[in-house]
């Protein structure tokens, strides 16, 4: 079963399982986009084939709320407005250790290395370099320790990952970028929680809320 957060007839807007990949890659696993197709022509029971358009995506071990569109005019507009930045997200990840500082931005140059699918961290601009920027704010609470919320301005593959591990907070669970262990689960903490945005047709604010998933979060 899906975990549906919004829906209307352009858009739908669900809180991804970690593991889920958004769409096919070489490891044939089902798709979260053909999983919901098969929701929405099951419970609409329609005859012919159910449009999902890919808007963005998260990396599979990630969690959160992700947006599909369900007409062909939504997505046009989602892709123009994700290429203007019209589209806010606000990520928390849960790290192995507290940041130096309370509140920050960070401004790197990122390099990812598609033959190892792991993305290198620079402090000065260099060729091929990508300009990443975020900003972070450690959220202290005694229900989770060491947790960070995150607003990325830039959208790099990785970049929340990268970045993080780059000035000791590594995301829990995440081996890739130096995490001692796994999660059993081979998922890491960093769940996209928040996402804002002008609806695409009808113009209206939207402000979606994700759940975070109980498992290795406490």
């Amino acid at each position: 079963m899906l975990d549906v957060l919004f829906e209307d007839n352009h858009i739908i807007v669900v809180n991804k399982k970690p593991g889920e990949i958004t769409q096919g890659d070489k490891t044939g696993d089902e798709p979260l986009s053909e999983k919901v197709k098969y929701f929405i022509k099951n419970r609409d029971k329609k005859p012919g084939n159910v449009f999902i358009g890919i808007v963005h995506r998260l990396d599979r071990p990630v969690s959160g709320a992700i947006i599909f569109a369900k007409t062909s005019k939504a997505l046009k507009r989602f892709n123009k407005m994700f290429q203007n930045k019209e589209i806010q997200k606000t990520y928390w990840a849960k790290c192995t250790d507290a940041p130096i500082n309370e509140h920050q931005k960070l401004v790197h140059f990122l390099v990812k290395d598609p033959s190892r699918n792991k993305t290198s961290v620079y402090n000065k601009e260099i060729l091929k370099g990508k300009k990443s920027e975020l900003i972070y704010t450690h959220l202290k609470t005694n229900q989770i320790k060491n947790l960070l919320e995150v607003k990325p301005l830039t959208g790099r593959p990785h970049q929340i990952r990268a970045q993080l591990s780059s000035i000791g907070c590594v995301i829990v669970g995440d081996l890739k970028y130096g995490a001692p262990s796994a999660n059993k689960d081979k998922s890491i903490c960093l769940h996209a929680k928040n996402i804002e945005f002008i609806h695409p047709v009808s113009k209206e604010k939207i402000t979606i809320h994700a759940p975070i998933p109980h498992k290795n979060w406490k």
